[in-house]
């Protein structure tokens, strides 16, 4: 059965049409062929505040059992795709990141690769093991994450307890061009 993927991404990436390959491949294979159902959001940060793109962002996690992050040259910098991926632990949601730098953009042409969001975010284990308080790199340090506050986790092991983790040690990456993401999309979901 198809799953529901949300998606999250900059912005600049869909204007590109990289996040827009990646988004749209399932109309070629039909839903099912897929395996998911796409839904993402764009960004509207600027139409809308804080608290408004919030709510938004959580409905429509809420309809979601999946979140794919698509890593573009800055993904890794954007506030509310920081907040997807935090949101989309809190809820429980399968995470992963596919980098989108190889497919070719509008003007053919394709760049390097982006940092990986999942380096530059962290979560910080109680010291019971049930809590998670978000945690992102600020350049020199480990900061708390003020854009969500702590919220229960699976209960960790001991050796994890009161440490924190990058995102990276948890979740995977892939590319879609070398890892064949048109045919392993699916697999990835599931």
């Amino acid at each position: 059965m198809a799953k529901r993927v949300y998606f999250a991404f900059h912005y600049q990436d869909v204007i590109d049409f990289r996040a827009n390959v990646v988004r749209n491949h399932n109309f070629t294979k039909g839903v099912e062929g897929a395996g998911y159902y796409d839904h993402s959001i764009w960004e509207e940060s600027q139409k809308k505040g804080d608290l408004s793109l919030k709510r938004m962002i959580n409905t429509e996690l809420g309809n979601t059992s999946v979140t794919s992050i698509l890593i573009g040259s800055h993904t890794y910098y954007r506030r509310w795709v920081r907040y997807e991926i935090m949101k989309s632990i809190e809820r429980g949601n399968k995470i992963f990141g596919v980098h989108i730098n190889g497919i070719k953009g509008r003007d053919q042409l394709t760049k390097p690769l982006g940092a990986n969001p999942f380096e530059y975010l962290g979560l910080q284990i109680s010291d019971d093991g049930k809590r998670g308080m978000p945690t992102v790199w600020d350049g020199q340090r480990w900061a708390w994450y003020s854009d969500l506050d702590p919220f229960n986790i699976t209960e960790q092991p001991i050796d994890k307890r009161g440490k924190n983790f990058q995102l990276s040690h948890w979740f995977p990456t892939y590319n879609w061009n070398t890892d064949d993401g048109y045919n392993n999309f699916n697999d990835w979901v599931n």
